[in-house]
C-alpha cells in the first residue's frame, strides 16, 4: 500500500462513549453502594443479636490428663529399669525392679518360723496329753487316798489307831486333790495354747501367725517388682538410676493415662448464668491450627479456682477489691482426636450456651 502521508488513527470503543453514557453508569453504580452498605449493616445487626448471648468462649482452658504417681511398696535398691521417658506401656509391664534378695532371706525366715510353730505346736499337743494322764493318775490317787482315809476315820472311832495317822491320811487326801487340780491346770494351759487360734480356721495361734508372717514376706518380694497400674505415657523417669535407694511411699515416676483426656476451661462467674451439663462445645489448640474438636460441658466446678488454692484470698479487710472469680468448668472430649491430646496444651473452648435451655 502507497504511503500517503497521513498518520494512522485508532479508536477505542470506550474512548468513543459520551459523557451522556457515563453518567447514567456512575448514578447506579452510587445507588448500589447506598443501598449496600444499610444492607450489610442490618444483616451484621441481626447476626449479633441472633448469635447474642449464645456463646460462652474463654481461652483460659487446657488438657488435662490423669497423672498415676508410682511409688514402689517396699525400699530398696534398684537392680533393673524397664523403661524411658514417654514410653507407652501396657497395664502389667515392668517399670523397675528393687533387690530381691533380703526379701527372700526374709521369706525364707518366715518359712523356718512357720516350721518351728507347727514343732511348738505337736509339743503342746504331746503336753496336752501327757496332762491328761496326769489327771487319770491324780484322780486315782485321790480314790485311794480317800479309801484309807476312810479306813482310818473308822478305826479312829473305835479307838484302833493313832491320831497321827489319821491325820496323815487326812493330808493324802489334800495332796492327791492338789495334784489333780496342777494336772487339770496344765491341760488347760497347753489346749488355749493350741486352740486360740480363730475359731473359723481352727488353726492355732502360733501357727495363724507365722502363715501370716510368711504371706507378708512373700508379698514383699512379689512387689520388689513395679508394674504399670493401667495404660498411659511413662514420665519424669530421671529419679529411676540403677544402683540408688528407692524409698517405700516416695513417687519414683508418673505414668500419665493417655485415654482420659478432657479440657479444663476456667470460665468467669458472669459467663455461668446459662450454662448447663451436656451443652455442645467446639474445642480450639494453640498448637494444632485448624483443628477444631467436638465436646461436652461434663460438669460445672463446686468452687471458683481461688476458693480451693493454697493460700485462699482474705476479704475480711479494708483493702478489699473485687475480682470476677473463675470457675473450672470441665469439658468432656467427644470421640477421638487426629492428635495426640498432651497434658497442658491451651485451648479455646466456645459452649453453646442457648442449647438445652428451658
Amino acid at each position: 500500500m502507497a504511503d500517503s502521508g497521513e498518520p494512522l488513527v485508532f479508536e477505542d470503543a470506550a474512548a468513543a462513549a459520551t459523557p451522556e453514557d457515563v453518567k447514567p453508569r456512575r448514578r447506579w453504580m452510587r445507588l448500589a453502594l447506598m443501598l449496600s452498605v444499610p444492607l450489610l449493616i442490618a444483616a451484621g445487626a441481626g447476626y449479633m443479636w441472633l448469635t447474642s448471648g449464645r456463646y460462652a468462649s474463654t481461652d483460659n482452658a487446657y488438657v488435662q490428663q490423669d497423672v498415676v504417681s508410682v511409688s514402689p511398696d517396699v525400699s530398696g535398691r534398684l537392680v533393673d529399669v524397664k523403661v524411658r521417658e514417654n514410653q507407652r506401656v501396657k497395664a502389667g509391664d515392668v517399670l523397675f525392679v528393687i533387690d530381691p534378695e533380703p526379701y527372700r532371706i526374709a521369706l525364707a525366715q518366715a518359712e523356718a518360723a512357720l516350721a518351728n510353730a507347727r514343732v511348738q505346736v505337736s509339743t503342746m499337743s504331746t503336753d496336752m496329753g501327757g496332762a491328761a494322764a496326769d489327771i487319770a493318775s491324780a484322780r486315782a490317787d485321790i480314790q485311794l487316798a480317800q479309801a484309807s482315809y476312810d479306813r482310818q476315820a473308822a478305826l479312829m472311832q473305835r479307838g484302833f489307831t493313832t491320831r497321827a495317822s489319821y491325820d496323815a491320811a487326812l493330808q493324802q487326801v489334800a495332796a492327791a486333790k492338789a495334784k489333780l487340780g496342777t494336772a487339770q491346770a496344765d491341760a488347760a494351759r497347753a489346749r488355749a495354747q493350741i486352740g486360740s487360734g480363730s475359731a473359723a480356721s481352727g488353726t492355732p495361734a502360733a501357727i495363724q501367725a507365722a502363715l501370716a508372717q510368711r504371706a507378708k514376706a512373700a508379698l514383699d518380694l512379689e512387689r520388689t517388682v513395679v508394674r504399670a497400674p493401667a495404660d498411659g505415657i511413662v514420665s519424669q523417669t530421671s529419679r529411676l538410676q540403677v544402683g540408688t535407694i528407692a524409698p517405700s511411699g516416695v513417687p519414683a515416676l508418673s505414668l500419665v493415662i493417655s485415654d482420659r483426656a478432657w479440657i479444663e476451661a476456667n470460665y468467669k462467674e458472669t459467663d455461668l448464668d446459662h450454662m448447663a451439663v451436656g451443652q455442645p462445645a467446639e474445642i480450639a489448640f494453640d498448637a494444632y491450627p485448624g483443628l477444631k474438636i467436638k465436646g461436652h460441658v461434663a460438669s460445672i466446678g463446686a468452687g471458683t479456682g481461688s476458693e480451693f488454692s493454697v493460700l485462699p484470698a482474705q476479704n475480711a479487710n479494708g483493702n478489699w477489691v473485687k475480682v470476677t472469680q473463675r470457675v473450672p468448668v470441665r469439658i468432656a472430649i467427644d470421640g477421638t482426636p487426629s492428635r495426640p491430646m498432651i497434658a497442658g496444651l491451651s485451648a479455646d473452648v466456645s459452649v453453646d450456651t442457648r442449647s438445652g435451655r428451658d
